[in-house]
């Protein structure tokens, strides 16, 4: 396409005898024009959660297309998306919510059977793809496990499925976890995710940010990760009332959002038990 040169605006004002006074404030925002592509604070979102008697935090997710919705627990202990499907033939399955792939035209099977074991439980399916959607982020193509069988103990639970955010390292299946691939295809401006939990209201998960209103005074304390599998930390020591009762040359502990217990070797566990006056129940467990 052939190119014309003409006269520039600011000649034509010039030689129009345009007021210099009002030339001059004139508001220049070349970097307006682009600000959907220069500003991406708008990509964090947060997720909120429910918290069900300080021991179940979950949050809703919806799996193809059109949605399914289902209540998980954003995991840092494991790395995998899982939720039932409506071929699982265990009783915990038939208490929650079923995905049904025939139902989305957007799954894609995955031709893999893996299993998964937890603390408290375990669970075996199929490998699928489909869109994930978190809050406003739409997570494409993202890899599932769908649930066939279940521990009884998940039966109980007040959630359906796991969303695990733990190192890829750690998923089973060589299977992309869901906030490794939000960042892959830019779908949050920072790698980052942060966890607020509460025994009120406004416990939530938050990508590619950190929500502010879930602490109060000071500044956040990073502290470096030692191992990329779970988000294993150095605990420095364990200290009541300034006297040091476990951890006394430091350990390593794992920072776990799916569990409400505190776990460790049982000489230290009996340790801090005897300091707070506690007594485990006949499975080890203190309420």
């Amino acid at each position: 396409v052939p190119l014309q040169r003409g006269t520039s605006l600011r000649q034509t004002l010039i030689e129009s005898r345009f007021p210099e006074n009002l030339f001059h404030s004139l508001s220049m925002d070349l970097a307006g024009k682009y600000s959907s592509l220069l500003d991406n604070t708008h990509l964090s979102f947060i997720e909120p959660l429910t918290n069900y008697m300080d021991n179940q935090y979950f949050g809703t997710i919806s799996i193809g297309t059109p949605p399914q919705e289902f209540n998980v627990v954003f995991d840092t202990g494991s790395a995998n998306l899982w939720i039932p499907s409506v071929t699982c033939s265990s009783a915990a399955c038939t208490n929650h919510n079923q995905f049904d792939p025939k139902l989305s035209s957007t799954f894609q099977p995955g031709n893999k059977m893996v299993s998964i074991s937890y603390g408290t439980g375990s669970m075996s399916g199929a490998l699928g793809f489909d869109t994930v959607q978190v809050g406003d982020i739409v997570d494409r193509n993202q890899g599932l496990l769908l649930s066939e069988t279940e521990s009884i103990f998940l039966f109980y639970s007040k959630f359906d499925g796991i969303l695990g955010l733990g190192y890829p390292s750690l998923s089973v299946g060589d299977v992309t976890p869901v906030f490794d691939n939000m960042w892959k295809e830019e779908l949050i401006n920072e790698d980052l995710f942060s966890v607020c939990l509460t025994s009120h209201k406004g416990s939530a998960v938050v990508f590619g940010g950190i929500d502010g209103s879930c602490f109060a005074g000071g500044e956040l304390q990073w502290v470096p990760v030692t191992a990329q599998k779970y988000w294993q930390i150095t605990v420095d020591s364990v200290t009541i009332n300034g006297q040091i009762i476990a951890c006394r040359e430091s350990c390593q502990a794992i920072v776990d959002t799916g569990t409400s217990v505190i776990a460790g070797h049982p000489g230290a566990i009996r340790t801090i038990q005897g300091a707070i006056g506690a007594k485990a129940d006949k499975y080890g467990l203190v309420g």
